[in-house]
């Protein structure tokens, strides 16, 4: 039986932030979510999250999972009183125990299952992840004989003589659970913390073992903001390193941020400062950017979408968007369309060849095949109190500053006067035109003032 309980009581006072640290994100997603997602892939049988500082908020942000159960430490006394906790409130004690600390988001499943390899080949007491670092200021220092852990001293107990002692506890522990609760009540707080530490754990049991692994950045702990953008830029090369094996060209690759969820497709050319998040996919001859931001989308096949944003909508083939233009969610942008500068599209589609070059607002809208919308075209859908749609059929043209009050259905082959102010439907092959008759008055004169 394998269960894990992983840490994420502390208020995180570095951060200088009222958001518990453990919910701070990294590529969207939160330090304590990276850690579950890690160990979901060892399927354990269930998972403990041990949470105090902002209890409702933590459990909030974790999904419903009936594996996942919560634990509230409460006062934050330190890493082995919260085990204490754990230990009191469950009482089957059998198996593996895991212990991961919320705050170390990129630790790989691949290196958990190496040390359960070896907890289980050794049948440890105790088994952790070691690892040596250059600056080891601010970790615990790991102590052995031979292949055994002897003990840990943490760094505000370490004299000058351990302090140079550069094997570091890396926080992840896996426990034989018996074994683990009959020392557990013995842990005391005689230190200069004040806190009840799990390394003491080390000492107290006989079998304890250490997993030295690479220091390649999986076991950075994040504390300040600082680590957090560290780990976030060590995501992110990652992910943008796999896109540019895989035939995608960043133009400024410090300036963009892709998510993990993304997919891009072959000979796409992403330019500076764009930004792909969400469930994103862009297929293969586009060029995204410069200064673009797409979300839960899909484009496709050599679409160009430049200084734009683009949330939760479908641009289909050979498109060009932008500069400047807004598509908000729920739109589908057909295949050969145009949409130009300043525009912004809401919950509507748009079929084949359509065009809207600039400064139009089209909400709530079905526009046909080969219609082209004039400038300053706006399609008034709200009328105080729920939304109305406008239709307008294939091959219209629709005149510079109309404005359509929805609801309206105009037939194919339609054309509006510029300037028009559109209250009544119209049917195929007319011309709808709504504008008082322009008077000129010879020899005005201004009132003064």
């Amino acid at each position: 039986m394998l269960s894990v309980a992983i840490l994420a009581a502390g208020k995180g006072t570095r951060m200088e932030s009222s958001l518990p640290k453990v919910l701070h994100k990294i590529s969207g997603k939160s330090l304590l979510q990276r850690v579950i997602d890690s160990c979901v892939e060892l399927k354990p049988d269930q998972i403990f999250v041990i949470t105090g500082h902002k209890s409702k908020e933590v459990q909030k942000s974790i999904p419903n999972d009936k594996k996942i159960h919560f634990v509230i430490q409460e006062p934050q006394s330190g890493t082995g009183h919260a085990i204490q906790i754990l230990c009191r409130e469950v009482k089957n004690h059998e198996g593996k125990l895991l212990v991961l600390n919320g705050d170390v988001p990129l630790i790989r499943p691949s290196t958990l299952k190496r040390l359960l390899y070896l907890h289980d080949s050794k049948n440890a007491d105790v088994s952790l992840i070691t690892t040596k670092k250059t600056n080891p200021h601010g970790y615990g220092r790991v102590f052995t004989n031979g292949d055994f852990i002897e003990r840990i001293v943490e760094e505000k107990d370490c004299n000058d003589l351990e302090r140079e002692n550069p094997l570091i506890n890396a926080g992840v522990y896996c426990f034989n659970w018996n074994n683990l609760s009959s020392i557990i009540k013995s842990l005391q707080s005689n230190n200069n913390q004040k806190e009840i530490y799990l390394t003491d754990t080390v000492s107290l049991l006989k079998n304890s073992l250490g997993l030295e692994v690479e220091d390649n950045g999986e076991l950075q702990g994040i504390n300040n903001r600082i680590q957090l953008s560290e780990c976030e830029e060590s995501i992110q090369n990652s992910i943008k390193e796999k896109h540019m094996l895989n035939g995608v060209t960043f133009i400024n690759k410090a300036s963009c941020s892709i998510s993990e969820e993304a997919e891009i497709g072959k000979d796409v050319i992403i330019e500076a400062n764009t930004h792909i998040r969400g469930n994103t996919k862009i297929n293969s001859h586009c060029i995204i950017g410069p200064n673009t931001f797409i979300e839960n989308s899909n484009v496709g096949l050599n679409c160009e979408i430049s200084n734009s944003t683009v949330y939760a909508s479908q641009i289909i083939d050979s498109i060009k968007i932008g500069p400047y233009s807004h598509i908000r969610p729920n739109c589908k942008i057909s295949s050969f369309s145009k949409i130009g500068n300043f525009v912004e599209i809401k919950n509507s589609k748009l079929e084949e060849e359509s065009k809207v070059n600039h400064l139009s607002y089209i909400g709530d809208s079905i526009i046909g095949s080969s219609t082209n919308i004039g400038a300053g075209t706006i399609t008034a859908n709200f009328d105080g109190q729920k939304k109305h749609q406008t239709k307008i059929g294939k091959n219209s043209s629709i005149g510079a500053n109309t404005v359509f009050v929805a609801p309206i259905n105009l037939g194919e082959s339609v054309t509006t006067g510029a300037g028009s102010v559109i209250t009544k439907d119209s049917k195929d092959n007319s011309l709808a035109i709504s504008r008082t008759k322009q008077v000129n008055i010879k020899n005005w004169k201004r009132k003064k003032s």
